[in-house]
């Protein structure tokens, strides 16, 4: 998924850092978990996972990748809904999404605001998807819903299905990177009919745990080996950048303005997107978490500034910073910034006093 701060391409070379310090254990949170991508290859490495993040369509993917931890069956769906003869051999998930697929279109809360000729009254109509791939998001995210209400699944079938959807959309929407504006020309991608896809499910056999909520509220509870941080860098908030995806994922039909179609989001702001407030808000982390480790994801454009990071780690332990080089997401980049092709990494290690790292 295209999400500011995905650490996709880097998780592996941060995983050698830590593997060459010898930095381990049996659990780990990640504070910000965004795509769950880092909670995921953890999970995969057997590490009992806490994730926790504000923005409810990152929820539903952390109860699919991490809380769940089983093959969905929909024992209860299959019997109900009509299967072609030539899908009976195949898994579960595969079936349910070939039928969902296949369903009507229909003219629902996305089509009818995100979509030109659903949109057609405004000003400049909103051009997020095709009149076509709209309605067919409106029909699969109904359905699901109509399932879940009526119990033919459960809960985890439930967010797996969530999960496939919110992964398949980006796939088709006509942005340039995040939400906050759609394309005023369309972006060859976005022409493609629309296709649900199917993911990966990971098994750890651990009590995992996921949280729709302020990582910040979550600290007096948190004990873990090793606490993993990767707060947003600028301050824009991620909400907004996101907004459509979160309204495929509540699917509450919100109150919306502007050229964009924004959500209101006064209850999804985090302090670290404000330069006074996050390091006050690290701080807080620092000291008041049950921890073995602490690894800060950072960059060197972050509002935080080194010194002062350093500085605050210093205050409580040990610290040690490594960087690396990365291409900067395509989306995030602003004044002179936009000439840079690559940005630092930079990885912050850390132990509470009384050890060495």
């Amino acid at each position: 998924m295209r999400f500011i701060g995905n650490k996709e391409n880097l998780i592996h070379a941060i995983y050698d850092v830590l593997k060459e310090r010898h930095i381990s254990g049996n659990s780990f949170c990640d504070f910000f978990s965004g795509t769950t991508n880092v909670a995921r290859f953890f999970k995969k490495l057997n590490y009992k996972i806490i994730s926790s993040d504000l923005l409810y369509f990152s929820y539903c993917l952390q109860k699919a990748y991490i809380v769940n931890n089983e093959e969905p069956k929909f024992k209860n769906l299959l019997s109900k809904i009509n299967i072609n003869s030539d899908r009976l051999f195949e898994e579960p998930l595969d079936i349910v999404i070939g039928y969902l697929n296949n369903l009507p279109l229909i003219d629902g809360f996305i089509y009818k605001n995100y979509s030109p000729l659903g949109s057609k009254s405004l000003e400049i109509p909103r051009m997020y998807f095709s009149d076509k791939n709209a309605q067919k998001i409106d029909s699969i995210r109904t359905k699901i819903e109509e399932w879940y209400k009526e119990k033919d699944i459960n809960e985890n079938e439930y967010f797996i299905l969530l999960a496939c959807l919110i992964e398949s959309v980006p796939f088709y929407a006509n942005i340039s990177g995040v939400y906050a504006a759609f394309r005023k020309k369309w972006d060859p991608r976005a022409l493609k009919d629309f296709r649900l896809r199917t993911i990966q499910i990971i098994s750890n056999n651990k009590n995992n745990l996921s949280f729709n909520e302020n990582s910040i509220n979550l600290i007096d509870n948190i004990d873990v080996d090793i606490l993993y941080l990767d707060p947003p860098y600028n301050e824009r908030q991620y909400a907004p950048n996101y907004h459509l995806l979160e309204t495929i994922a509540k699917y509450d039909n919100p109150d919306i303005k502007g050229i964009t179609g924004m959500r209101d989001y006064k209850t999804q702001k985090s302090n670290f997107c404000n330069k006074e407030l996050a390091i006050k808000e690290l701080e807080k982390v620092i000291k008041q978490v049950k921890y073995k480790y602490l690894v800060l994801s950072y960059n060197n454009e972050g509002i935080m500034e080194q010194d002062k990071i350093l500085n605050l780690f210093n205050k409580y332990g040990n610290v040690e910073l490594v960087e690396f080089d990365y291409t900067r997401f395509k989306s995030n980049s602003n004044g002179l910034s936009k000439t840079k092709k690559q940005i630092k990494e930079q990885l912050y290690i850390f132990k509470k006093t009384g050890y060495k790292i």
